[in-house]
C-alpha cells in the first residue's frame, strides 16, 4: 500500500474500505443503542457522507471513531427532534376562534354574492379585473398578455366595478 492511500481518505478506494468494514458495525451499535425506529441505516450513510466531506480533515486512524461519534451525534438529533414533535402532537391544538356564527354566515352570504355578480360580468371584464385585482398584475401588464391598450383594461376594469357595485350593495 502507497503511502498517500494510508494517508488520504478522500482516495475512494481507502474511503470504500473504511466503508465496508465499519458499516455493519456502525449499524449495529446504533440499533442497539436506539432502536430501528429512527432509521440507524440513513444516519450510517449520513456520517459517512459527513466522513467523505471532512475527509481531508480526519486522519486514517481516527476516521472509526469520527464515523461513531458522528452517527450517535446524528440519532442524538433525531431523537430530540422526536420529542419536540411528539410534545407538539400531545399539545391541544385550538379549535375554536373569536369569529360568531352570525359572522361567519354573513361573510358565507357575502362571498355567493361576489361570486354571482363576478359571473354576471362580460368574460373581458372578469378576466381584467381578475388580473389586477386577485393577482395584482399593473393595468401595462394586462394590456400585453391580452394585446389590448391600457385604456382598454381601465375601461374593462371601471365598467367591472361600476357592475359589482350595483350587484353587491355592501361593497
Amino acid at each position: 500500500m502507497s503511502k498517500s492511500l494510508q494517508d488520504n481518505i478522500c482516495e475512494s478506494q481507502l474511503f470504500e474500505r473504511l466503508y465496508k468494514k465499519h458499516s455493519k458495525n456502525l449499524h449495529d451499535f446504533l440499533y442497539y443503542k436506539f432502536g430501528d425506529h429512527l432509521n440507524p441505516e440513513d444516519k450510517v450513510q449520513e456520517a459517512f457522507i459527513k466522513l467523505w466531506q471532512n475527509c481531508g480533515k480526519v486522519a486514517p486512524n481516527k476516521a472509526k471513531s469520527y464515523l461513531f461519534t458522528t452517527a450517535n451525534n446524528l440519532m442524538l438529533n433525531a431523537f430530540a427532534h422526536q420529542k419536540v414533535v411528539l410534545k407538539y402532537n400531545n399539545k391541544p391544538q385550538k379549535t375554536s376562534t373569536n369569529e360568531t356564527p352570525e359572522f361567519l354566515l354573513q361573510e358565507k352570504e357575502y362571498h355567493q354574492k361576489l361570486q354571482t355578480a363576478l359571473s354576471k360580468l362580460t368574460e373581458a371584464q372578469r378576466v381584467a379585473f381578475l388580473m389586477n385585482r386577485v393577482e395584482g398584475k399593473r393595468f401595462k401588464e394586462i394590456a400585453e398578455l391580452l394585446d389590448i391598450s391600457v385604456k382598454g383594461v381601465e375601461k374593462r376594469i371601471y365598467g367591472a366595478l361600476k357592475k359589482l357595485r350595483e350587484d353587491i350593495d355592501e361593497l
